[in-house]
């Protein structure tokens, strides 16, 4: 049956393989399971209702990708949308978390339609490279910000803004702690190092008595905090359209990148460089961005650290379909999860920071028509707490340079359109 399912002779692997590739990928992501609850709380959400939303929209998407597309890629929430989601959307906006959640459900929507219809490629193809690197790296700091206030390392000040806080609190030693552990054991190549400086510093928190063990495992908390609650009208107000083009667009950039990555490293490119089934495998990702909305969670995506699998020889959806079946294992540890203290999942989120802004080493930094529109928008997220701010900058940046600097031939229609929109939007709303 799996044979016939998932083709395993045809991509030359076996079961074993397949399993154990399954396992790595979930290692290396399944800090998501503590990292998101902690964000969307913040939000006002109900830590363990989001914690099942969570698990749930990871299953639900990872176990399409597996048997539908047969792609041994993992979803599950993805970083800095969450952040999105409850410090810009939530936080500074003042939009409820039910809006919210209505915003992210039409971005799945849109993305699907986008799908169908083929436009998803053309609007990639027109977006300079150089801008998704900077939208990236933005993402990044902006984490990276978010990831030192939860720590305590930066705190507001009225005088500057920001300054250094109290670096002598037992707390915010722990976080850089974490931080050197989970990077260390990254470099050293350790299956599941994030999850392995959560736990540490968490059992650390216990033991110094900073922080409580509310149990390990039980039945999981109850979903109906969250179920449902999105609020589809609230969502359609004019001013959340630029969020639900935020959510969307990052999320059409996450699963190509990542698409591109994985299909590449696992050799499933066919004889022309493309990537089979991809219309399977984009509908596996907005269809569950419309279930984790709909469950109680911000965007739901496919995971770069599903390339860990590959590397394990994972080649099948079946390596996605183990993923799923331990994302639904991990239900039952829902009161491990509530013990873990913000500032445990501080140094993730700064590790997860690092990562994205690598691809600014792409950057032609010796064009300043490519280079500063890159600093423009990765900066702006961070500086105005926003990551709808940052693309839209970015946007505007690339657009008047290139045509002030005599460059429109590198400005294609898509680029004009969506700078002119976002001028508009700074302008009259």
């Amino acid at each position: 049956m799996l044979e016939k399912l998932f083709k395993l002779s045809e991509h030359n692997t076996n079961v074993k393989t397949e399993v154990v590739a399954g396992i790595t990928t979930y290692l290396t992501m399944a800090y998501i399971i503590f990292v998101n609850p902690s964000i969307l709380k913040l939000a006002g959400m109900d830590y363990g209702a989001v914690f099942v939303a969570t698990c749930l929209a990871a299953a639900i998407g990872t176990l399409i990708m597996g048997l539908w597309a047969n792609y041994p890629i993992a979803l599950a929430p993805g970083m800095g949308l969450n952040a999105f989601f409850t410090f810009t959307v939530v936080m500074e906006m003042g939009y409820s978390w039910e809006s919210a959640l209505g915003a992210v459900f039409f971005s799945g929507l849109i993305f699907t339609v986008l799908s169908l219809f083929k436009i998803r490629e053309w609007i990639i193809n027109s977006i300079p490279l150089s801008l998704r690197l900077g939208i990236a790296a933005g993402i990044g700091l902006f984490l990276a910000l978010i990831a030192l206030k939860s720590a305590g390392i930066v705190v507001d000040s009225p005088a500057t803004l920001v300054t250094m806080g109290n670096l002598s609190d037992p707390s915010v030693i722990l976080a850089i702690v974490g931080f050197f552990i989970i990077v260390s054991l990254s470099y050293r190549r350790v299956l599941g190092s994030v999850m392995i400086g959560i736990l540490v510093v968490t059992v650390l928190s216990i033991v110094m008595g900073l922080n409580e063990l509310n149990g390990v495992v039980s039945m999981p908390p109850s979903l109906a905090p969250t179920f449902m609650a999105m609020d589809l009208a609230g969502a359609l107000e004019v001013g959340m359209l630029s969020i639900i083009f935020a959510f969307l667009f990052v999320d059409l950039f996450d699963t190509s990148g990542t698409l591109v990555a994985v299909a590449q490293q696992g050799g499933l490119l066919d004889k022309d460089k493309r990537l089979p089934r991809l219309g399977r495998a984009l509908m596996s990702d907005s269809t569950a961005t419309m279930a984790g909305a709909a469950l109680g969670t911000s965007t739901t995506t496919s995971y770069i650290e599903s390339t860990a699998g590959i590397s394990a020889g994972g080649r099948t959806g079946l390596t996605a379909v183990v993923v799923a079946g331990l994302f639904l294992l991990s239900l039952f540890f829902a009161p491990l999860a509530g013990s873990v203290p913000a500032y445990a999942t501080a140094g993730a989120l700064f590790y997860v920071a690092v990562l994205m802004t690598a691809g600014l080493a792409e950057v032609d930094w010796k064009d300043l028509t490519e280079a500063a529109p890159v600093f423009v928008a990765a900066i702006a997220m961070p500086l105005t707490f926003s990551i709808a701010n940052g693309i839209a900058f970015g946007f505007i940046t690339y657009a008047g340079i290139k045509l002030l600097s005599g460059r429109r031939e590198d400005v294609s229609l898509s680029v004009l359109i969506l700078a002119a929109l976002f001028v508009l939007k700074f302008v009259f709303l």
